[in-house]
């Protein structure tokens, strides 16, 4: 998948989760029940080339998610 959008579609997901209490560890949630973990490594891999594209609340998720890759 195309790594610009997989980066927008996890920030639609955290602008959803905005109003959750820990938004981060409900994307991290949801990144983990409904993403493959090739989407979840592309994610981060994208992620690390263009960090200012995600949201904040989207890298505080894959902090969270830690090295988790299933």
């Amino acid at each position: 998948m195309n790594a610009e959008r997989l980066i927008e579609m996890a920030n639609d997901i955290a602008r959803n989760l905005a109003d959750e209490p820990d938004p981060a560890a409900r994307i991290a949630e949801h990144l983990q029940k409904f993403w493959a973990p090739r989407m979840r490594s592309q994610l981060a891999e994208a992620i690390a080339v263009s960090p200012a594209a995600a949201l904040p609340t989207v890298m505080e998720a894959l902090q969270k998610r830690g090295d988790r890759d299933a």
